[in-house]
């Protein structure tokens, strides 16, 4: 209340009561709805420029400090276009995405409902529970947004028995980093054209559990999307208009673009499958001019390369390009390791990794550089189903290091394996591997000092 000399409207945390005393001129949530009621409800516009602030968010700082990003009066207008454009949100429809006001999901809900005349469900409580499987059913959601840890709790759970959520005609997910495939492995492809759909996103999808969560709802699409709070939404995306793949995208938003670069930096031919970092075209309605924290420029443009006469806009998602035209998302460049001279990203290996033992719920794959210098050496955390953590770590160890040499590479070795009750994440669910790789870290430079 302290830092702004606007007038302010104060909402209690819990109950009526506010706790606190509000300044001159400020009022409470309940006097200012008192003062409303019995007035109008048609308000003249107030006209602003097309970069006026309209709100101000932080990224999760998930490779790095977090940015303060402000969003102007396009950043709306980009959030409804995208999701009436890729998820065909409609006036009738009821939507609903597990998220806050802390995370770039929640303004993007509130914009897009709001701007295409949806309706936004809201619940109380925890999403991981069967109280809010059923919520979906009651409140008849029809676009329901996820996140792949949530699907993953409720399939092992097996949360939605005997739940209704035939409703459900999209399922969102907003990936922010994904899983890998081979580019030359068949991805599972279904033929949904214009039918019905689900979304996930925040982090890697898997393919298994995504085909878990439609069989949920008569087999309903599930339209990946991938972008930033930077963006104010997608740069690439599914689309309901051919046919979608698991765990891959369709391809660049709508009025987007971009590039797959090799590493010297030189874009990929458009029709060759490939991986390597995307650089986005920088002409992208309602993406950032500035952030407030940091230079701007020297964030998402320097160093990136020129393509056909502009500068490309850096994101830091490494992007694969498989044999079928499809996306796939690896996960962020700075996640990337170098192991006996082979790069490879960490989502590639957790990929690999999750499957393992039957007793997993997730795995997390670092690399450590060691102390007296020499290789990177890989390292992968687990958490197991159960949250114990009495699992031997060799016997684990072995598993892995199989299915890493039969799935992946022989020439990988694993070279720590450590279990853990879960893993540190941000507000918005993604793994904060750099927080994982840290901590690894400090305790084996303990270790060898002893």
């Amino acid at each position: 209340m302290e830092g702004t000399s606007a007038k302010t409207i104060v909402i209690p945390a819990t109950g009526d009561s506010l706790g606190v005393t509000p300044r001159n001129g400020d009022m409470s949530w309940k006097d200012f709805l008192s003062r409303a009621a019995g007035r109008s409800s048609m308000y003249s516009p107030v006209y602003q420029s097309a970069d006026a602030l309209i709100n101000i968010l932080f990224s999760s700082g998930t490779t790095g400090e977090p940015k303060v990003i402000p969003w102007t009066q396009l950043c709306p207008i980009r959030c409804a276009a995208d999701t009436w454009a890729h998820l065909d949100l409609r006036p009738k429809d009821v939507d609903l995405w597990p998220t806050n006001l802390g995370w770039v999901m929640g303004p993007i809900q509130i914009f897009s409902c709001f701007l295409n005349g949806a309706t936004l469900a809201l619940y109380h409580g925890s999403p991981l529970g069967r109280g809010f499987c059923k919520f979906v059913q009651d409140a008849r959601v029809s676009v329901l947004g996820s996140v792949p840890s949530l699907v993953k709790s409720w399939k092992a759970g097996n949360l939605t028995k005997g739940l209704d959520w035939t409703k459900i005609r999209q399922v969102a997910t907003y990936t922010v980093r994904k899983h890998s495939t081979s580019s030359q492995a068949p991805l599972k492809k279904l033929n949904f054209y214009n039918r019905r759909v689900l979304a996930t996103t925040g982090e890697a999808s898997d393919i298994d559990d995504n085909l878990w969560l439609s069989s949920r709802t008569c087999y309903k699409p599930i339209v990946e999307c991938c972008g930033g709070t930077e963006l104010a939404s997608s740069y690439i995306q599914g689309r309901l208009l051919q046919p979608q793949a698991f765990g891959a995208f369709s391809g660049p938003s709508m009025s987007t673009g971009f590039v797959i670069l090799d590493e010297q930096g030189n874009p990929y031919p458009d029709d060759l499958p490939c991986s390597g970092e995307v650089g986005l075209f920088p002409l992208y309605f309602g993406a950032t001019n500035r952030l407030l924290n940091a230079d701007h420029d020297k964030v998402y443009f320097d160093g990136m390369p020129i393509y056909r006469g502009r500068q490309l806009r850096r994101h830091g998602d490494i992007i694969q390009r498989t044999v079928g035209g499809y996306y796939i998302v690896q996960g962020r460049a700075d996640d990337t390791m170098n192991l006996g001279g082979i790069k490879t990203s960490s989502v590639e290996i957790e990929r690999v990794c999750n499957g393992a033992d039957e007793g997993l719920l997730e795995t997390a794959a670092v690399s450590i550089k060691p102390s007296g210098g020499g290789p990177e050496q890989l390292a992968i955390l687990a958490v197991l189903k159960d949250g114990s953590t009495t699992c031997d770590a060799n016997l684990l160890k072995s598993k892995f290091q199989r299915a890493i040499q039969k799935n992946l590479n022989p020439l990988f070795k694993v070279s720590y394996v450590k279990i853990v009750p879960e893993f540190p994440r941000t507000a918005s669910n993604k793994l904060l591997r750099r927080v994982l790789r840290d901590q690894l870290k400090q305790e084996l430079a303990n270790r060898s000092k002893l």
